[in-house]
C-alpha cells in the first residue's frame, strides 16, 4: 500500500488541498476562493466560516478525483496565512466574528497607545510595534466585538491564528495549538523563552487562557478524520506559517540563505541560524521553524502590496485586462521614465512601518502613459524588496546572495531580471509553484520518516543574472529613494 500526505494551504486569496505521494511529489491540487471583504475605511476581512466550509468540500473532492484510497493516507500538514486574527467559541468552534486580515490596520490606534512600551515590545519580541501583526488585531477584537472580552475572561471563547483555528475544527476541539512560526508573528512570543509573554498580554489585555499551546513544527498536532473523510484519524503532523514553509521548501536551511514571496504581499526571509539577531534598521526577527528539536531564527521583512500591485492596475485602476498583461506593458514602457510608484495603500511595511501614509505616483511626465505607469507598478514590487534584502546584508555582514522565490508575481519575467538588477544577484525561480504545500508536507514526510533531505533534490530552477549598467541601478534606486521621501 502506497503512503500520501495531504497539505492543506490556507492562504490569504483561497484554501487550497494537494496530494503528496511517497517520493515528495504532487499528485494533486484543488482549491476554492473565498470572499475578500473590504469596507469603505479600507478594513480587510475573511469569513473564517466560509473558509472552514471550502476546506470541507475540498478534501472528499480530492480523495474522489485522485483515485487514492483513503487508508493510504498518513498524515495531514497545514500551511497558513500568517497575522490573521480570530476568535471562536470554545464550545462549538464556530467564530464569532470575521477574521481580521493581515492586511488590515485597524489595530493602528491600539498601537498609537502604547508607542511608550514600543522598544520593550521590539526586545522581547522580535517585532516592531505594528498593527500588521496578531497582537493588535486580537485586541481590537476583544474591544469591539459585543461581550468579545468578558466571554475571553470566562474562557469561553479562543483567540488564535489560521493554524489553531483550523487544527482546533479539524480535531473536533480535542486540540487547540499553534507552531512557533506562526506565534512568533503575533508579537505576544517571547523570543528568549519561546513562550507567551505575560507582561505583553497585559500591554495588549489578552487572557493568556485564550491562547494555543505553543508547538513544534513538526510535532503530532491532533489526529482528524478530516470532516469524515477518512475511515479512521490520522495525525497532522505538521503545521508552519505559508512563508516559512515556503522558506523551508526552498531548501533554505543554512545561514545567509534568502527567500522572497511573492504573493499578496510579500516576504522577505533570511535563515540567519540557531542564535536571533534583532535588527536595529527596521527588519524583524522571528521564528524560523522548529523542527527535528532544532529552533533556526529569520529575519524578516513585510511588504503590504507586492502581487496586489498588479491586482490594484487591473481592477480598480483599469490599466490591465489581466495580470498577465503587466509584462507585455512593462517591455513596450519608455525605459527612460521617472514615474514611481509608492504602494503605501494601507501604510508601508518593513522598514518604515508607517501605517498613516498614502499612496501616489511620483514623477510623472507629459509622456507618461499606461505602459510607464504599468511598469512603475512592477518596479514598486522589486524596489521594496531591494530595500529589505539590502538592510539584511548590512545586518548580517553576508553580501555574496542569491535570492529564491516563489509565488505568482515570480512567474512575470521582466520583473525577475530587474530585481536581479536591483540587487546586483542571481534570483532563482523553482517549477514547482506550491512551495507552502510543499514544505510543510516535507515536514510532515520527514517527521515520518518518508523523506530525507534528499527530498531538496526535486527542486529545478530558472535562473536570472544581473545585466543593468551600475549607474542606470544607482539612478533607480535614486528615485526611489526620492519619491518614498515625498510620502514619508
Amino acid at each position: 500500500m502506497a503512503d500520501y500526505i495531504i497539505a492543506i494551504d490556507q492562504s490569504t486569496q483561497s484554501t487550497k488541498v494537494l496530494l503528496f505521494d511517497g517520493a515528495g511529489r504532487i499528485r494533486l491540487r484543488v482549491d476554492r476562493p473565498h470572499r475578500q471583504i473590504i469596507d469603505e475605511k479600507g478594513w480587510v476581512e475573511h469569513d473564517p466560516e466560509e473558509i472552514w466550509q471550502n476546506l470541507m468540500a475540498l478534501i472528499p473532492e480530492l480523495l474522489h478525483r485522485s483515485g487514492v484510497s483513503p487508508e493510504e493516507i498518513r498524515a495531514v500538514a497545514i500551511s497558513n496565512q500568517r497575522e490573521t486574527s480570530l476568535a471562536w467559541e470554545k464550545a462549538t468552534g464556530r467564530p464569532i466574528a470575521n477574521a481580521v486580515v493581515w492586511q488590515c490596520a485597524r489595530g493602528t490606534a491600539i498601537c498609537d497607545a502604547l508607542s511608550a512600551h514600543a522598544e520593550t515590545i521590539r526586545r522581547k519580541t522580535g517585532l516592531q510595534l505594528s498593527p500588521y501583526f496578531s497582537a493588535a488585531k486580537l485586541a481590537w477584537i476583544l474591544q469591539n466585538v459585543p461581550d468579545a472580552a468578558e466571554r475571553a475572561q470566562k474562557g469561553d471563547i479562543l483567540l488564535g491564528t489560521m493554524d489553531s483555528y483550523l487544527v482546533y475544527r479539524l480535531t473536533e476541539g480535542q486540540s487547540f495549538r499553534t507552531d512557533l512560526s506562526n506565534a512568533s508573528r503575533t508579537q505576544l512570543l517571547n523570543l528568549d523563552s519561546l513562550a507567551w509573554d505575560e507582561d505583553i498580554l497585559r500591554l495588549f489585555g489578552i487572557p493568556a487562557c485564550c491562547l494555543a499551546e505553543v508547538s513544534a513544527s513538526d510535532e503530532i498536532y491532533g489526529y482528524t478524520d478530516l470532516g469524515g473523510a477518512l475511515p479512521k484519524k490520522i495525525p497532522i503532523r505538521s503545521v508552519m506559517g505559508d512563508s516559512h514553509a515556503a522558506l523551508f521548501a526552498q531548501g533554505c536551511l543554512e545561514r545567509g540563505m534568502i527567500k522572497v514571496g511573492y504573493g499578496t504581499g510579500s516576504s522577505i526571509m533570511m535563515n540567519i541560524g540557531e542564535t536571533p539577531v534583532l535588527s536595529s534598521k527596521g527588519v524583524v526577527t522571528s521564528v524560523a521553524w522548529k523542527l527535528r528539536g532544532r529552533v533556526n531564527y529569520i529575519l524578516e521583512g513585510n511588504v503590504n502590496y507586492s502581487g496586489a500591485i498588479v491586482t490594484w492596475l487591473k481592477d480598480q485602476a483599469g490599466l490591465l485586462q489581466s495580470s498577465a498583461e503587466s509584462e507585455e506593458l512593462a517591455r513596450r514602457a519608455n525605459p527612460q521614465d521617472k514615474t514611481c510608484l509608492v504602494p503605501a495603500f494601507s501604510g508601508l511595511g518593513a522598514p518604515y512601518w508607517r501605517s498613516d501614509v498614502s499612496a501616489a505616483f511620483i514623477g510623472m511626465s507629459r509622456t507618461t502613459g499606461k505602459a510607464e505607469l504599468v511598469k512603475a507598478g512592477l518596479e514598486a514590487i522589486a524596489l521594496q524588496i531591494t530595500d529589505i534584502v539590502n538592510i539584511m546584508r548590512e545586518e548580517t555582514g553576508i553580501n555574496d546572495i542569491e535570492l529564491r522565490v516563489d509565488g505568482g508575481p515570480s512567474r512575470n519575467k521582466w520583473l525577475m531580471q530587474f530585481q536581479s538588477d536591483m540587487l546586483d544577484c542571481p534570483v532563482l525561480v523553482p517549477e514547482t509553484e506550491e512551495l507552502s504545500c510543499v514544505g510543510t508536507a516535507y515536514a510532515a514526510g520527514m517527521s515520518l520518516g518518508l523523506y530525507d533531505e534528499a527530498i531538496f533534490t526535486n527542486n529545478r530552477y530558472l535562473r536570472y543574472k544581473p545585466g543593468m549598467e551600475k549607474a542606470f541601478r544607482l539612478e533607480k534606486a535614486a528615485l526611489w529613494q526620492n519619491a518614498l521621501k515625498k510620502i514619508l
